[in-house]
């Protein structure tokens, strides 16, 4: 079976070299104990190093799941700051040595303190600047934002006024758990708007907790939101009724991996148990691909995978939902082709020399670990 490649509309690079990592000491007991103890001091940890392995390896493993595009969001404080500067060409790069498509920005938080919070903004500022000069073959970028609830007023206004200056969309997540609902008195929506972070171009991961009338807000301004099934149901933070969203509605990982069979099969499975009869996913990565290919300025990206798929039913355009969620889960990729060229052919990665990547893997891992 010949498809496009899928594209994962929302993901996190710098995660791949968590599989397995020492659990916190305290089991977290929400959310934002989640962050703190876990992706926080992880973010902390990394090195340039370990940026450009994590971004190596999740490329690796999104060609062998088919997904020839990612739309990351990166994060890399380090200590200090030191892994923020540059940070954004590693990940691209990484992403281009595979032969994949990226869609990359810096997440720009205010957690860490305001030299940081600048330090994010300069490098989503400095990477744009490059795209625009000398754009990539394989890569495009947005401003990239955590959330409302680590942002001040401040920098959300500065993070705007880069997005404006380069005419893209903003990459941020938005409630995905109770206590990014609100921001200031405001719905973090409604604040979201009031500093310019609300438009046609804007990606909000999550939305869990974003009221019907905020729905109907992100709506009226054509903003794409991300639903991610799987990161939901293993953080907890409840159900994004994402049949809401209608023709706006993407799907992405949030760094579990970049399989969006798994995901589209996961954000099924969660719709009929909660009785949202409205979420067609195989709709919704049809309108990934559609959305990844405007950034690329294109109609169609035209990349292709193909799979070793052996159907015991017919196949049509009709039924092809059923085999995408009832078959295509366990069917192997075999060839991967990115702007005409092969990426992977009969199982083998042709632009990276795998074994080695993950050898070296390993030995970063074990760094990195050491560190948190």
């Amino acid at each position: 079976m010949i498809l496009p490649g899928f594209v994962c509309a929302h993901t996190h690079l710098y995660s791949s070299l968590a599989r397995g990592m020492p659990p916190p000491s305290v089991t977290p007991r929400n959310f934002v104990e989640i962050l703190e103890q876990v992706w926080w001091k992880l973010d902390r940890a990394l090195d340039p190093e370990a940026v450009e392995l994590s971004a190596l390896v999740g490329a690796i493993e999104a060609a062998r799941a088919g997904c020839t595009t990612l739309i990351d969001h990166h994060a890399s404080p380090g200590r200090r700051g030191a892994a923020v500067d540059g940070s954004l060409d590693l990940v691209a790069g990484a992403i281009a040595k595979v032969g994949l498509r990226g869609v990359v920005a810096y997440e720009v938080t205010d957690r860490n303190g305001p030299d940081e919070a600048r330090a994010g903004v300069r490098e989503n500022d400095r990477f744009l600047a490059r795209v625009r000069s000398e754009p990539p073959q394989l890569i495009r970028a947005m401003v990239g934002a955590h959330a409302a609830f680590t942002l001040t007023d401040g920098t959300a206004e500065a993070v705007a006024e880069v997005a404006r200056r380069h005419k893209v969309g903003v990459h941020i997540h938005v409630a995905e758990d109770a206590i990014d609902a609100h921001k200031d008195g405001w719905s973090t929506v409604a604040w979201l708007d009031a500093r310019g972070l609300l438009d046609a171009r804007a990606l909000l991961a999550h939305c869990v907790h974003v009221s019907d009338a905020d729905a109907a807000r992100i709506a009226a301004a054509g903003a794409h939101v991300v639903h991610n099934a799987r990161s939901n149901a293993n953080n907890a933070v409840g159900y994004a009724r994402p049949g809401r969203f209608g023709a706006q509605l993407l799907l992405g990982t949030d760094g579990i991996d970049a399989d969006m069979r798994a995901e589209a099969q996961a954000a099924f499975f969660a719709a009929r148990d909660h009785g949202d009869g409205g979420l067609d996913v195989a709709a919704a990565l049809g309108r990934n691909s559609r959305f990844a290919a405007a950034l690329f300025d294109c109609d169609d990206l035209g990349d292709t995978i193909k799979l070793d798929y052996r159907a015991p039913t017919p196949i049509s355009a009709e039924n092809f939902g059923g085999h995408l969620l009832f078959g295509l889960r366990a069917a192997t990729v075999r060839d991967v082709s990115v702007d005409g060229r092969a990426v992977m052919r009969d199982g083998v990665m042709l632009n990276v020399d795998e074994e080695r990547v993950y050898a070296i893997a390993r030995e970063v891992a074990a760094k990195l670990w050491s560190r948190l």
